[in-house]
């Protein structure tokens, strides 16, 4: 999808809403979901009936593309979420949620889950005093997140935060960002997800 230059806003248009994948470009008037709302192509307004399967598949698509999560590492994520206690669908969203590039994001430490990646990766969090450069590391309750890097970096961070920040913590974090540390009070909760997801047609694409 990133070879394609407004790819993102494609998806959005063809899940029909906003998936932010385009980071605060999506909260502008810029956003193509904004200026047109179906699918881009000479046939972007026709109707097209899916069958069940598609729409399934489609579904699990969406997710994948939302959390930049590969199809074995998804798999994993469902087959843990089974062996859980609760609902599997949404036991498999608050472990997305919790990912390490999510919560960054999350967090607006980011405009994006790449970008957010990309701090990450850079070596420039650390948790609970231990760096941490492994996007798909799962956060837990009570872990607190810090932010370290260059002056140079720490300014770039503070200046763009003024325009992430806007988009608000969720409840489920805390986030100082005087000093650029962020506290998980409790689990995300199917709520907190705000995105149109229909999971329980994951969990019955993979229940076949």
């Amino acid at each position: 999808m990133a070879r394609y230059r407004g790819s993102s806003c494609r998806l959005c248009r063809r899940e029909g809403g906003k998936l932010f994948l385009k980071g605060a470009r999506c909260e502008t008037d810029k956003c193509a979901q904004a200026r047109r709302s179906y699918a881009p192509g000479q046939h972007g307004q026709r109707r097209s009936k899916l069958s069940n399967y598609g729409m399934q598949l489609r579904e699990k698509q969406k997710v994948k593309r939302i959390y930049g999560v590969l199809e074995r590492q998804f798999r994993l994520y469902f087959q843990r979420a089974e062996k859980t206690k609760g609902v599997t669908g949404e036991v498999l969203l608050q472990t997305l949620e919790r990912r390490l590039d999510n919560v960054i994001f999350r967090l607006c430490l980011a405009a994006s889950r790449n970008e957010a990646r990309q701090i990450v990766r850079h070596g420039h969090i650390t948790i609970g005093g231990k760096k941490v450069d492994i996007p798909s590391y799962i956060i837990s309750e009570g872990q607190e997140i810090s932010i370290k890097g260059k002056d140079k970096f720490i300014k770039a961070l503070r200046e763009k935060m003024e325009v992430t920040k806007e988009r608000g913590v969720p409840k489920w974090l805390q986030m100082d960002f005087q000093n650029l540390k962020g506290l998980i009070v409790s689990l995300p909760k199917r709520a907190d997800v705000g995105f149109p997801i229909k999971e329980q047609m994951i969990v019955e694409l993979y229940s076949k």
